[in-house]
């Protein structure tokens, strides 16, 4: 639960940046590489009193540890300097994890006013790292003020979305996990919660073994073709208690080098937007396109082990193109894979996008078993659905839609619609 304390720091340390950065995706980076710079410090110092020694800022890099950053008596611009240069060295600082690293790689500050900087790093002082679920909860927040990466055709879903999605497919603790267009990594958190949830006794603690939890925290992968979505997700999962996220910078829809890696669960809202001249990818997809939302599609789908399930937000083009593409794509769903059709209303990715979208139900095994397709629409998902997306109803209309896993899926369209999705 966020406390209205962590949430007033980082509203603060917003609105200090706003007006150097008023970008909110530039606003968050920072605010990533300030906290982790002084969870950094705030464990070496841990280390110390248990009667270790530093290690993230020892050696060369002792001069730059959080406290004589803060020290009295440093000037506007030495500070500056000194921060500055520290998060642009920071990748090359041996007494780090490649974690860490891969944090700060290509790191720099975009600004050089020391008021804006001294202000900014006074705020982030009043945070400390504790281990606990609170800062992960801290760090969701931050990143639920990113908005619309229009030119990658990216949307942050709405959590109440994804905790959906992860009910339906319902992973379970031995199973791998993907989600091939991670973003921040949300689906794979929400994932990793809804297990901890369903380990649980009556008293509420946790019935995983210490081997079980690793496993799980092996199991969780996820790539995206972007360095600061990756920073953003490896410190996400990192606050969440992973040590060792398995998060990759890597294109799935144009690289082989992961092909023959298969899930037994896979969750996303990949990228709905084409470039110029759309994408080149390789010649191991079913379906050849290069329309990106039919090859991620497609990629999902190929991609699921023998009992394999999915869930996928795609536009609502997948279902409705007649394109050649798209009608081989929905073939190949409907005979090896497609189970149900959930359609979300418009307003759903406000206030970045009006678009409209479905979310595909896949599941290899049930697929085999049934003749059917369910079709469920939806005309409001418990918000409004202007720009503000005022909360409607107490409960999110998702409720009653069980998990597709374990029952028939449900025909409740009209016969001839199946027809139609050729």
């Amino acid at each position: 639960m966020l406390d209205t304390d962590t949430k007033r720091r980082i509203e603060t340390a917003r609105d200090i940046l706003v007006g150097k950065l008023p970008d909110p995706k530039s606003q968050v980076e920072q605010i990533t590489i300030a906290l982790i710079y002084k969870f950094m410090d705030d464990m070496d110092a841990e280390s110390e009193e248990l009667g270790g020694l530093r290690s993230f800022f020892a050696g060369d890099f002792a001069h730059y540890g959080w406290t004589k950053l803060m020290r009295s008596g440093l000037s506007g611009h030495e500070t500056l300097n000194l921060y500055a240069e520290a998060i642009t060295r920071m990748p090359e600082n041996p007494g780090i994890p490649v974690l860490f690293r891969n944090i700060f790689k290509n790191a720099y500050l975009p600004y050089r006013d020391p008021e804006t900087l001294r202000m900014f790093l006074k705020v982030i002082d009043e945070f400390s790292y504790d281990h606990s679920e609170r800062l992960g909860d801290a760090f969701e927040y931050l990143l639920s003020v990113l908005g619309s990466q229009g030119d990658a055709g990216q949307f942050r879903t709405p959590r109440h979305i994804i905790d959906f999605m992860v009910k339906i497919v319902d992973p379970q603790k031995d199973e791998k996990i993907l989600d091939p267009a991670c973003g921040t990594a949300g689906f794979l958190i929400s994932s990793y919660k809804h297990i901890l949830a369903a380990n649980k006794d009556k008293k509420g603690n946790s019935r995983l073994t210490p081997d079980e939890k690793g496993r799980l925290a092996q199991n969780l992968t996820g790539y995206d073709i972007s360095p600061d979505m990756v920073r953003l997700s490896l410190v996400n999962l990192y606050l969440h208690g992973f040590v060792d996220p398995h998060i990759h910078e890597y294109d799935t829809l144009t690289s082989l080098e992961r092909w023959n890696e298969y899930a037994d669960v896979i969750l996303a809202n990949p990228p709905f937007m084409s470039p110029k001249g759309g994408i080149r990818p390789h010649n191991r997809f079913a379906v050849q396109s290069k329309r990106s939302e039919v090859l991620f599609v497609d990629y999902m789908a190929e991609h699921l082990s023998s009992k394999g399930r999915a869930a996928i937000i795609v536009p609502e083009g997948i279902i409705f193109q007649s394109q050649g593409a798209y009608v081989q794509l929905r073939k190949m769903l409907v005979y090896d894979y497609l189970v149900a059709v959930v359609s979300l209303p418009a307003g759903v990715f406000q206030p970045y996008s009006g678009v409209k979208t479905s979310i595909l139900i896949l599941d290899k095994e049930l697929a085999k078993r049934s003749s059917t397709i369910g079709f469920f629409k939806f005309e409001n998902d418990g918000f409004g659905l202007g720009a503000q997306r005022k909360l409607i109803m107490a409960l999110p209309a998702f409720v009653w839609v069980s998990s597709l896993k374990h029952q028939k899926a449900t025909k409740i369209a009209h016969p001839c619609e199946r027809e139609l999705l050729f």
